[in-house]
């Protein structure tokens, strides 16, 4: 029986390190000194086991000498904490946020804002069948009966979960769904072989897979039927008001460690799995599921040019038919901040 979704969503990641160093050719970044004066040091949200690109950045503080501070990157385990340390003045930023964790905290009233897309992905976030229960996108709707399926409470992950087993024709009342605290929590449930289906993202969807469970779908299968995954930054909205050209810096930093990832992913892949805390295998076989849309892309009508507003929309939409919410905004457009990516340069991509 699926549990009542709270507002205070539960969220929502080869060994080739050699090469040369992409130099991304790009005009200076924004100065942040003016807005700097009042912030004596910068903290940004992200996830461990969720690679990315901006992380070689990250490592080399590189956003600490662009905004003239210092930048504390603090683990998360949801996207709802973030949303909530957001709210709290803990947060400035959050890089890699889930939409639809955020989406559920705006429509409850919260001050946040989008100011730029993370990273695309589909089959990095995805619910894994346990072999003993034979759970298939073909039987899905007898073999998921009466069973347990462990996932997360309003995030992305617990979004496509509904959404595929309605397309396959599940009944959304004849199973027990059990919370998720976390993939760690996940792979355990899974690895007990009490649940016949568990949902992460991640780390924990390999790790699960590895243990022999199976995709009821593939990430390229569920985009097919409309489920699109992404990650967001988002940031308070007076933070934005406050401090837009550390804002702004932030972004141009971010857009030029995603041109050099472009240009020599070989060259960046030890340092980001170190960032990620995994080994470089694990990191590279998410990466492989990762793109990280440049600025130009973000800005078009399939991302920040109203496609983001448009799934937040239907994201909602769906929660408040299946009585998980109840009720959703008319529109999501004032959410969607583009006048900082807008603000920063391109960067041209040096393949090495």
């Amino acid at each position: 029986m699926l549990l009542t979704l709270t507002m205070v969503a539960a969220a929502c990641g080869s060994d080739d390190d050699g090469g040369g160093d992409a130099t991304p050719a790009t005009t200076a970044a924004p100065t942040a000194e003016a807005a700097a004066e009042s912030l004596s040091e910068l903290n940004v949200a992200y996830f461990l086991e969720w690679p990315t690109a901006n992380q070689v950045a990250q490592v080399e503080q590189t956003y600490d000498d662009a905004l003239g501070m210092t930048v504390n990157w603090l683990p998360f385990g949801s996207g709802g904490d973030m949303a909530l340390a957001m709210e709290s003045g803990d947060i400035d930023i959050a890089y890699s946020q889930g939409l639809t964790p955020f989406a559920n905290f705006v429509t409850s009233g919260s001050e946040l804002e989008i100011v730029g897309v993370a990273v695309s992905y589909a089959d990095a976030d995805n619910c894994v069948a346990h072999p003993d229960y034979g759970v298939t996108a073909a039987n899905a709707a007898e073999t998921l009966a009466g069973q347990k399926v462990y996932a997360p409470v309003g995030n992305v992950t617990h979004y496509k979960l509904l959404k595929m087993l309605e397309h396959l024709g599940v009944d959304l009342g004849s199973f027990e769904h059990v919370p998720s605290d976390g993939g760690a929590a996940a792979v355990a449930a899974f690895q007990s072989g009490d649940v016949a289906m568990a949902c992460a993202f991640g780390g924990g969807v390999l790790t699960m897979l590895g243990d022999g469970g199976n995709l009821v779908m593939t990430g390229s299968e569920q985009e097919a039927i409309g489920i699109r995954v992404f990650d967001i930054i988002s940031i308070p909205t007076q933070f934005g008001i406050d401090h837009p050209d550390v804002v702004e810096t932030f972004l141009q930093v971010t857009e030029e460690a995603n041109a050099a990832y472009a240009g020599d992913r070989g060259a960046q892949e030890a340092t980001i799995a170190e960032a990620a805390g995994m080994t470089v295998e694990g990191s590279n076989a998410l990466l492989d599921m990762f793109s990280f849309p440049d600025r130009a892309t973000q800005l078009s009508d399939a991302w920040l040019g109203g496609t983001v507003q448009d799934v937040m929309k239907q994201q909602m939409d769906f929660f408040v038919e299946q009585g998980e919410i109840p009720e959703a905004l008319d529109s999501y457009d004032a959410f969607v901040n583009t006048t900082f990516l807008s603000n920063i340069s391109d960067v041209e991509v040096v393949m090495a």
